[in-house]
């Protein structure tokens, strides 16, 4: 009995730690969302980056709000268990600002994003946390890659087969 409530505590302080570290990215609170990490631990957003605290991770989220000035988040729903918390979450913005994101100029574009967070926490602090998000229809939403199903979008994939055509032809030869 006492193994279970403990686990209930611990699952109870894990999704508060991590419900607070991300109040702490609604807030664009780089400082406070630093705070929640052990030093030297790794964020990694699946797909984009990864980020390790006291190297590029206050630069890359410093940089993220500058170019989404307007930046709003939701959390959406946490579910604990012992050390590890899922957040789901959902994010909008318009990329606006006076930095550059993944490369590209401001845009006016507007994102809506939802995605879903894996946090591992121990003795209060974040050691690792992975995050999922769909990256296709980010790039989209930026004017990065054409809408679904348009036109663009379907010269762009025959295009793709006819290279892939044109490189399995010359393989064979």
């Amino acid at each position: 009995m006492a193994t279970r409530t403990a686990t209930k505590k611990q699952s109870a302080e894990t999704a508060e730690v991590a419900r607070s570290y991300f109040e702490a990215v609604g807030r664009q609170d780089v400082d406070a969302m630093e705070a929640h990490y052990e030093p030297g631990s790794i964020g990694r957003i699946h797909g984009l980056v990864d980020l390790k605290v006291g190297e590029n991770y206050r630069g890359w989220f410093g940089n993220l709000f500058r170019a989404f000035p307007d930046w709003k988040f939701e959390i959406l729903d946490v579910v604990a268990e012992g050390e590890r918390a899922a957040v789901e979450w959902r994010a909008t913005g318009s990329f606006s600002g006076d930095s550059r994101f993944e490369g590209m100029e401001p845009n006016g574009a507007s994102v809506d994003i939802q995605g879903c967070d894996i946090a591992t926490i121990r003795e209060g602090r974040l050691v690792s946390l992975e995050a999922y998000m769909n990256g296709t229809e980010i790039a989209r939403q930026l004017g990065a890659l054409p809408a679904q199903g348009s036109v663009a979008e379907r010269g762009m994939t025959g295009a793709l087969n006819l290279k892939t055509r044109a490189t399995k032809a010359l393989r064979r030869d």
